[in-house]
């Protein structure tokens, strides 16, 4: 799972960066961001200790800012500023009871989202809220809406791709298994993000 959401989503900058004009790099790289998600939420569940859980998604984000805003011109925030934040959420939510307060957190931060911006925004705390929250079944056609929803706000067409992980995290559990034995170095998951955004940084630069 982890190789799969690393190697799409170097697909997708790759596509951006350099071949613009062709939508496909870009249409693969939709595969990237659920799975981020996704393991996001099965970080927070699983980790036996949050702080530091928290502490290194902030330190990758961190590290990450510079090559990304290099890499892509832009003076927003990276996707894992956007993990880290939603992070954040869930720890809140977590702690308060279901009700309004947690309506007015999750949208005064979604709100905040859009407009320091983050990549993403707020449609990037949306996803982990409902791999969080949704039931398998459900989280599939709570995705497939929000992806609706931006599509006529914001005309995301081929956001619609990023449905396909979901449909596999909900349904195939099996192959996800099968997958999940094929581990990665630790140092390897962690360091990819801001690794490669140097890389096509200096590419940048150069070509």
């Amino acid at each position: 799972m982890q190789l799969i959401a690393m190697i799409t989503m170097l697909i997708d900058h790759v596509g951006l960066l350099f071949f613009p004009g062709e939508v496909l790099w870009r249409i693969i790289g939709r595969i990237a961001f659920p799975i981020y998600a996704y393991a996001l939420v099965q970080g927070h569940v699983h980790t036996s200790n949050y702080r530091k859980y928290a502490l290194r998604l902030f330190l990758l984000a961190v590290l990450s800012q510079i090559p990304y805003q290099l890499a892509f011109d832009t003076n927003g925030l990276n996707v894992v500023a956007t993990l880290f934040v939603s992070s954040l959420v869930i720890r809140m939510l977590d702690a308060a009871k279901p009700g309004p307060l947690s309506a007015v957190i999750i949208a005064g931060v979604c709100v905040m989202m859009e407009v320091l911006p983050f990549d993403y925004g707020a449609y990037g705390l949306l996803l982990v809220l409902i791999f969080k929250y949704a039931e398998q079944g459900k989280a599939v056609t709570m995705h497939l809406l929000l992806n609706l929803v931006y599509l006529f706000a914001y005309g995301w067409v081929i956001q619609l791709a990023s449905i396909l992980p979901t449909i596999v995290i909900a349904y195939g559990p099996g192959l996800w298994r099968k997958l999940e034995t094929w581990r990665l170095p630790r140092w390897v998951w962690r360091a990819f993000y801001p690794a490669h955004l140097v890389v096509l940084a200096l590419l940048v630069y150069l070509l």
